[in-house]
């Protein structure tokens, strides 16, 4: 239970961390839209879907900024209340630095908990893929449909509807629909994956119709060869980056590439980098406390700012260059994940001694 005190010093983290995050949210959301400008005029691409593109996914950018805004956030959160004395004040009271320490750790739970079911879970998975969906079909003249049932391509004298876009060169759940001249249907497919090698495209699990005016004739098929106008480059407006994806997401998409022979080491990745996220914004709260009882107290808030901002920079560099080389060189998912959360807590704990 919160009582005053914790109430005050969590309002003014809240506050920092606010004020943060919208920084870093408008500088990001303005490199953003300089380089999505670069794609108006291809298709029926605009100025207008460049700036909904930026806005639905600013979410996304929210979510994975959230400790490094936490960290400067209760940097000024914390520095301000510092420079008016008001710690002093506190601890004359009898208030212990362990307890100042538990009551920025209460505000970090409930605002890392806000940030994880809402943003993460919930806004941030459906804004980016209404983001991808309207880039998509306002650049790609191939992609004619978006429902709930996937994307609709024609594929010259074919329509193609993908369930599951897995990556640039896999896809699930794939039905296509093969018509002659007249437009008369002549044959139906159901592939459960498709892998593209080289210069066409390797079904699997195949059930393949054909009709005529005889009738319908029914066939299995293991695998076959697809060629198609449908490429990897057309797949990469549709594709969801797997740190977008909820985590029930991700864990299906992985059980299903692995039961088909495919490598999930990105989704892997993707999958304990969010688990270790609560982890890393405590961390990243810790972390702040000797800043500003610590050696570097007698420095200015900006001083203490820009310091925390090059930690925070720093540790986001390293955790997307160490999934970035987890997913290349096929490291271990989970310590890829961990990895640069234990090195900052290490730094942390080093910290915090010369605090007491």
């Amino acid at each position: 239970m919160m009582n005053l005190l914790d109430r005050y010093i969590g309002r003014a983290i809240a506050l920092g961390t606010l004020v943060a995050m919208l920084v870093l949210l408008s500088l990001l959301g303005v490199l953003e839209l300089a380089n999505e400008l670069n794609d108006v005029g291809k298709g029926d691409y605009t100025v207008a879907d460049a700036f909904a593109f930026v806005i639905l996914i600013m979410p996304r950018f929210a979510y994975e900024l959230y400790p490094v805004a936490v960290l400067l956030g209760s940097l000024s959160g914390l520095g301000m209340l510092a420079g008016r004395s008001e710690f002093v004040a506190m601890r004359a009271a009898g208030m212990s630095i362990a307890r100042i320490v538990v009551s920025v750790m209460k505000t970090g739970i409930l605002m890392m908990l806000f940030v994880i079911i809402v943003i993460g879970e919930l806004l941030a998975p459906v804004s980016e893929q209404h983001a991808q969906r309207l880039r998509a079909d306002a650049i790609s003249d191939q992609i004619s449909l978006h429902t709930k049932y996937g994307f609709w391509v024609r594929d010259g004298q074919a329509f193609v509807n993908i369930r599951k876009v897995l990556g640039e060169t896999a896809l699930a759940d794939l039905y296509i629909y093969e018509y002659n001249d007249d437009m008369q249907l002549t044959r139906t497919i159901h592939a459960a994956f498709a892998q593209y090698e080289k210069d066409h495209w390797l079904l699997r699990d195949i059930k393949q119709n054909d009709i005529s005016p005889k009738g319908v004739t029914s066939r299995q098929l293991s695998h076959s060869k697809w060629s198609s106008l449908i490429e990897p480059g057309l797949l990469r407006v549709l594709v969801v980056k797997p740190n977008v994806l909820p985590l029930s997401g991700l864990s299906r998409y992985i059980e299903f590439l692995r039961d088909n022979g495919q490598d999930a080491t990105a989704y892997e990745v993707a999958f304990w980098g969010k688990l270790a996220n609560p982890l890393v914004t405590l961390v990243m709260l810790f972390l702040s406390i000797p800043f500003v009882f610590g050696s570097l107290r007698s420095i200015s808030i900006g001083q203490r700012t820009f310091l925390g901002a090059m930690v925070g920079i720093g540790f986001f560099l390293f955790n997307k260059a160490a999934s970035h080389v987890a997913v290349v060189y096929d490291f271990n998912p989970l310590l890829a994940a961990s990895l640069p959360g234990l090195i900052l807590m290490g730094m942390a704990l080093l910290m915090m001694r010369r605090v007491y």
